[in-house]
């Protein structure tokens, strides 16, 4: 009993399935067995009626589709092509002589006339099969893009299931898929220059320092003051995607099932903007079929999160561990998905109810009381995980008017990646590609302060009462502060700037 390959996807890990077919004497009845989901067990109908439709006889008996391994659950439509090749092959109709199934994967849904449909997650499933060996795939048409982009591996598109049948019996060529050479890479819109951005000058730099280090940055401040704008213009300043982070990204996009026919890699960091009133499953992730959330498709690139406080509280806390270990775990009783979440933070939020009371030019009417209580919505294990939490004051408006030129996101861009240089070959033997990224035993490796520093740091701590949390993150805060000035060394003035970005909150 010869299998056909697939692959069933858990979070962005894939596990290869095998496919076999029995067909014995009996009632005619197609059973699919193996730990199939419902969407699995309804694809007997679609499959039954694909071969029929296709001109190829479906065996009138007995027929048995185990999907193997057995104790992992098979989630999805992405079966229905390899069930029905091996069924086909079991009942002699595909006789595959020049041996083409045992290097190869087949995926995709069938229509009910046997056209191939297209499925989700189809990159991690191609990378899967290459590091198996594997030497092809067959795919439906608009996947075909998306696979394509994995090097070292034939992607064979199927228009439908007639064409596959043909071409296993050697009735038929199909050219192995070609991406066009200028295939567009997928970007978020148009984005915002820093020098459209008048004044603010000292958040402009604190934004600078955040995408060196990829560090999660709050911004407290009245309406109009600009910290929508200003976080918008972030990705301007972010260094372009690398292959790896790339290929991460737009795995993570395929399994979400927010990936166009286009297929084209994300190059750009993402951004993601969620209203205050998203649910628990949309920002974190969930769902019967788990699915990645919008900390998961902010992977690499930017979470932004406007109107803070107003988010809810049993929200936010779930902000937790994503924060702490740039992944997300959600638990559910047919087992556990883990998604990638390493995100930079950018927050905003009003300083009270009304929004005024840190304005000079608009009076307060919320009481001492309602200002203590709007700040409280944001706990304390939350507001330990930000790096920079930092005032922001509406612009005056001889700055408005002025014609003074801003500096470009061009010029702060090169900064940054100067920095990011720095790091990666300071991380080049880890698997950290950022600052914030480092962990306690990692800092004592990286982070090593100038002896005036470390006591600077040490009079920080214990005047502001800081966390063991907010001391280390004060470090890698003055490491990428360093890296901006081309230091090796982390100086005091380095750590003078992260801890006045550090204690607005503490004090």
């Amino acid at each position: 009993m010869t299998p056909i390959y697939s692959a069933a996807l858990s979070g962005l890990q894939c596990t290869l399935v095998e496919v076999e077919t029995d067909i014995a004497p009996g009632l005619p009845r197609l059973t699919i067995v193996g730990l199939p989901d419902m969407a699995v067990q309804e694809s007997r109908e679609r499959i039954r009626a694909a071969i029929k439709n296709s001109g190829l006889l479906f065996p009138r008996t007995r027929v048995t589709v185990n999907l193997a391994p057995a104790d992992i659950k098979k989630e999805g439509p992405s079966y229905d092509v390899p069930i029905a090749a091996s069924i086909l092959y079991t009942a002699g109709l595909i006789q595959d002589t020049a041996g083409i199934l045992a290097k190869t994967i087949l995926m995709g849904e069938l229509a009910l006339d046997g056209t191939l449909r297209s499925v989700s997650g189809v990159l991690s499933m191609v990378l899967k099969a290459r590091e198996l060996g594997f030497c092809r795939i067959f795919l439906p048409p608009q996947n075909a893009a998306e696979a394509a982009l994995v090097d070292g591996i034939e992607v064979l598109a199927c228009p439908n299931l007639l064409t596959l049948v043909e071409f296993l019996n050697g009735n038929l060529t199909i050219i192995p898929f070609e991406p066009p050479p200028t295939s567009e890479s997928i970007t978020f819109g148009e984005q915002i220059d820093f020098s459209h951005i008048r004044g603010q000058t000292m958040i402009k730099r604190a934004l600078e320092i955040a995408a060196t280090g990829s560090h999660n940055l709050l911004m407290n401040g009245p309406p109009g003051a600009g910290k929508t704008i200003l976080a918008r213009a972030v990705p301007s300043i972010l260094p372009p995607l690398s292959k790896k982070e790339a290929l991460e990204v737009t795995a993570l996009w395929s399994v979400g099932g927010f990936l166009a026919s286009s297929g084209g890699l994300i190059w750009q960091r993402p951004f993601r903007h969620p209203h205050h009133s998203a649910s628990a499953a949309s920002l974190i992730g969930g769902g019967a079929n788990p699915r990645p959330g919008e900390i998961s498709l902010a992977h690499r690139g930017v979470l932004f999160l406007d109107e803070f406080p107003e988010f809810s509280r049993q929200v936010l806390e779930q902000l937790r561990q994503p924060l702490e270990d740039g992944t997300v775990t959600i638990a559910r009783a047919a087992g556990t998905v883990e998604y990638p979440a390493k995100f930079m933070l950018v927050a905003a939020q009003n300083p009270c109810p009304c929004g005024y009371s840190t304005d000079p030019y608009h009076p307060c009417i919320c009481s001492p009381g309602q200002v203590l209580h709007y700040q409280k919505k944001i706990s304390g294990p939350i507001m330990d995980r930000l790096d920079i939490v930092i005032e922001i004051q509406p612009v005056p408006v001889e700055e408005l008017a002025g014609e003074k030129a801003e500096e470009s996101s061009e010029t702060v861009r090169q900064r940054v990646e100067d920095g990011r240089a720095r790091q990666r070959l300071r991380f080049q033997n880890t698997t950290l590609q950022a600052n914030a990224e480092m962990k306690s035993a990692d800092l004592r490796r990286f982070c090593l302060p100038s002896d005036a520093a470390l006591s600077l740091l040490k009079a920080a701590t214990a005047k502001f009462h800081l966390s063991a949390r907010a001391y280390y993150r004060l470090l890698k805060l003055a490491r990428s502060i360093a890296d901006l000035a081309a230091s090796e060394t982390m100086e005091a003035t380095h750590l003078a700037e992260a801890i006045q970005y550090r204690t607005k909150f503490n004090e």
